[in-house]
């Protein structure tokens, strides 16, 4: 899945241009906000990766006189945004690292101890660390 693209159709609605929101109509609570038009569109994509996280794909997109029709589409301009949904690929990738030795054996002995295997204790270990 790496380097999936896909479009979106998107709501925005402006506070008199001072501040623009955007919902993804497709996914429902999924919205981002911005200053500018631009920073509101760009933040689409963090948005969708944060309503997606623990999803194994994306819901297809809705066709645009579906998305006009809906009461959230009223008073907003219907838009398209192209998301990166590479994030969803969860097909393992064979990887080769260097630990010192005496490192690799406490890795192994955690992993063991948790009924982990080496690569899922890395993994779970780099994902708490990377989300903190």
């Amino acid at each position: 899945m790496s380097g999936i693209r896909k479009h979106y159709p998107v709501i925005l609605h402006s506070d008199d241009g001072v501040a623009y929101g955007v919902t993804v109509p497709d996914m429902p609570g999924c919205f981002s906000h911005g200053e500018t038009l631009e920073e509101a569109l760009s933040n689409v994509q963090e948005a969708v990766e944060a309503w997606l996280f623990d999803a194994e794909e994306a819901p297809p997109a809705s066709a645009p006189g579906d998305v006009l029709a809906l009461a959230e589409a009223e008073g907003g301009t219907l838009a398209f945004v192209e998301l990166d949904l590479s994030f969803l690929d969860r097909e393992p990738v064979r990887v080769n690292i260097s630990l010192p030795r005496r490192r690799l054996e406490r890795i192994d002995e955690a992993a063991k101890r948790l009924g982990m295997t080496r690569s899922g204790f890395l993994a779970h270990a780099a994902e708490r660390l990377a989300n903190q």
